[in-house]
């Protein structure tokens, strides 16, 4: 093969016309080789040594390499663990910016940069394994769309473009977001083809595209979508990793979701989704990768250059910084890492025609060079701001999980103001109140205000608060009603992992039932719960199967679950499923049809006009006098409303006797004005309770009501009845200016 100078920029394997241009990362390394794999056999065919070395990066440019070659990297060093390097060129590593895998991550002793099981446990790692892997690992595979000068055309052309036809209607209701697992969303859906199940070719179907477009979301969030490996704890268990959680590579797409064509299918389901007027988001794991602690395999990094990749514990190199509770943490502050991260996100957005990220574990983008959370680092950290200053990057959706394991790890509200955040206060308040803990009154009603208090900054929006009660980590929601407890055993821990604070309920019975009034007061609380997640100011997201009334059978922790007791059922609904369903359709609805509820600006309790009385949020008593502050201070009080109103000079006064309007009324003819305001109430007693109802000048009707749903009452009188756990939303039939006698 000739071989030439090449370039030290792009990273990675650029496709040219005359060759192939590889570029990787190593400050520490001494010598690395690319080689070469008969596609058919896996057999070696060729190493060559990139013996060119630019700012850390090793190159060279190897003609007469065509698409479609498979190929990995060995690197020379030092083995010293102690030291902090663990190089191995015994071990094939994957390339951290392979586009493309051969095959999904095998889990084999071989991929062991150590002897396992040779001495202690304590001393296993500092054993160089001298066996070669490279029958068992993946390949990376060189692709055409590293090409540098057409790939951005076209995808501006049949990506971005085919999202630009269909935006000016998603936006009209704000987002609405639906998390979605790749395989365990359709890999039990009988209707289907078995070949296309459990892929993006599945999402991607005409079937499922109309599924979600009936349900009315606006974003798919797609769990880790690029390559994993499972842990060896699974392994020896028999099971596997579904989740995802466990990267291998950040750009090449897992090989399970998809055939030898994997960016043309997973290209094809952006353009789809896109055509639907449907984004897509990706959930990236920025925070760890699977090559674990000190005992885990060496796949990629590890060998590549461990001390510059991860955090090391300064005293002991030998070990890891653990912030993310997985055996590793990358290194977020190193440069090499930066520009990685950052190459990601471009190519996800840029290439790929994506429209957004979740950042799992997020807090781990604020840590500094020595692992510690930076003083505002929102403001300060050099990845955060590479992210901001980014133009590639300026249009797209960012959502932090504002947590990770480590010291300082958990940030709620401290990510930069465009950002989005998963608000667990949020799901925790929501499942308390509804519960009927003592003393959440005032919680649940600064969440549903849009977690002012957590999140506001000068030029943050109200939609900066995800709102969930479920995600894929705990209860899915029917089970959260089901279960006062985890059940976990599935997962071969004897129940010990997964969350013990799930502020759940069975309501009677533990698990399944026959009890029609525990089911009926079960459907009731799955309702109250969702509502609420749609009409709290904020961003609302809702796990996939939730809407199909999914159980995981009381696992709160199904990351190692890949089997038919957990994939979502697609059978015909029962008449409850159905209900669950078509409540969120309509909740949906409510959504498009109430701009009140889709606010960009946080509402304040301001006078919606001068002469009104009204504000454009209020809180009242179920005497039907505002909210008082031994109200908010109540221990036993679980009954409240919250009225949304306009902000405008044309809502209709207000006609409580402790509000003068004698002044300024208007002589003009009555002005008839509709769809005023909304007024929310909420009993999460265990008690009915009669709700007095402000007075206006115009008559209530019932939009929606939880319980004996999808019962709607048209006009109903000044004192009403809530029942137990139920909740109510009222908005006004018709109301007219008020006309001075």
């Amino acid at each position: 093969m000739k071989v030439s100078f090449g370039s030290a920029y792009p990273l990675g394997a650029t496709l040219e016309s005359d060759g192939v241009n590889f570029a990787i990362y190593s400050e520490h390394a001494s010598k690395i080789k690319v080689c070469f794999f008969d596609p058919e056999t896996g057999h070696s065919i060729e190493q060559v040594e990139l013996a060119h070395k630019t700012n850390h990066v090793w190159h060279a440019k190897i003609h007469g390499i065509q698409e479609g070659a498979h190929y990995g990297y060995r690197v020379w060093g030092p083995y010293a663990p102690e030291q902090g390097n663990r190089f191995n060129p015994n071990k094939l590593l994957i390339d951290p910016y392979a586009r493309k895998l051969s095959a999904p991550v095998e889990n084999s002793d071989l991929n062991f940069g150590y002897q396992k099981g040779h001495v202690s446990d304590n001393q296993n790692d500092l054993i160089m394994d001298e066996r070669d892997n490279s029958e068992v690992v993946p390949k990376c595979v060189v692709v055409k769309e590293n090409v540098r000068d057409s790939i951005i055309d076209s995808v501006n052309k049949n990506v971005r473009g085919s999202w630009g036809q269909n935006k000016e209607n998603n936006d009209k209701a704000a987002d609405i977001i639906y998390e979605v697992n790749v395989r365990t969303y359709s890999q039990g859906n009988l209707h289907i083809p078995k070949a296309l199940r459990g892929t993006f070719a599945a999402l991607a179907s005409e079937s499922n595209i109309e599924y979600l477009k009936r349900l009315g979301v606006t974003c798919i969030e797609l769990m880790p979508i690029t390559a994993f490996a499972s842990e060896s704890h699974l392994h020896d268990k028999g099971l596997t990793n579904v989740w995802g959680y466990n990267p291998v590579s950040l750009f090449a797409l897992e090989p399970k979701y998809c055939s030898k064509e994997s960016l043309q299918e997973f290209r094809l389901l952006v353009n789809t989704m896109h055509s639907a007027g449907i984004k897509v988001i990706l959930d990236v794991v920025f925070n760890h990768t699977a090559e674990g602690n000190h005992l885990g395999p060496t796949l990629s990094f590890k060998g590549i250059d461990n001390k510059s990749y991860y955090y090391l514990d300064s005293q002991s190199p030998r070990f890891y910084q653990n912030f993310s509770g997985c055996g590793n943490s990358l290194n977020v502050a190193h440069p090499a890492v930066i520009q990685l991260l950052m190459d990601c996100l471009r190519y996800w957005v840029v290439n790929m025609g994506v429209d957004g990220f979740r950042f799992d574990l997020a807090s781990s983008m604020m840590r500094n060079h020595n692992g510690q959370v930076t003083n505002k680092g929102y403001k300060r950290h050099p990845l955060l701001l590479a992210i901001e200053q980014d133009p590639s990057l300026s249009g797209v959706m960012l959502i932090a999980e504002p947590w990770d394991l480590g010291e300082c790890g958990y940030q709620l509200g401290q990510f930069p103001n465009r950002w989005y955040e998963w608000n667990d206060r949020f799901r925790d308040s929501v499942r308390r109140f509804w519960r009927g803990d003592d003393g959440e009154l005032a919680e649940f009603a600064k969440r549903l205000h849009g977690s002012h208090d957590l999140l506001f900054r000068e030029g943050r929006t109200a939609r900066t608060s995800i709102n969930f009660v479920t995600a894929h980590d705990g209860f899915c929601l029917e089970d959260l009603v089901s279960f006062s407890e985890k059940h976990n055993q599935a997962n071969g821990e004897n129940n010990r992992d997964g969350c013990n604070n799930n502020y759940s309920a069975n309501y009677g019975a533990e698990g399944v039932t026959d009890d029609q009034e525990i089911l009926n007061l079960r459907q009731r609380q799955k309702r109250n719960l969702i509502t609420s997640v749609f009409i709290a100011q904020g961003t609302p997201m809702i796990l996939s199967g939730d809407e199909r009334s999914h159980t995981q059978q009381g696992n709160n922790n199904a990351y190692c679950q890949d089997n038919e007791h957990y994939w979502l059922n697609w059978n015909l609904l029962s008449n409850e499923q159905s209900s669950q369903l078509t409540l969120i359709q309509y909740l949906v609805e409510l959504r498009k049809k109430y701009s009140l509820l889709t606010r960009i600006d946080y509402p304040h309790g301001d006078l919606t006009c001068q002469h009104s009385g009204i504000n454009d949020i209020d809180w009242f008593h179920p005497s039907g006098k505002r909210m008082m502050a031994a109200d908010w201070e109540s221990d036993s009080l679980k009954s409240f409303a919250m009225m949304l109103a306009k902000k405008d000079d044309d809502f209709s006064g207000y006609l409580d006797s402790e509000f003068d309007l004698s002044d300024g009324l208007e002589s003009e003819n009555s002005h008839t004005i509709n769809d005023d305001a909304l007024f929310c109430i909420f009993n999460a007693d265990d008690q009915e309770q009669p709700f007095h109802l402000p007075q206006f000048n115009g008559d209530w009707s019932m939009v929606l009501c939880t319980y004996g749903w999808p019962k709607r009452q048209e006009t109903i009188p000044n004192e009403i009845l809530i029942e137990a756990k139920t909740c109510k939303i009222l908005s006004f039939k018709k109301a007219e200016r008020l006309v001075a006698a």
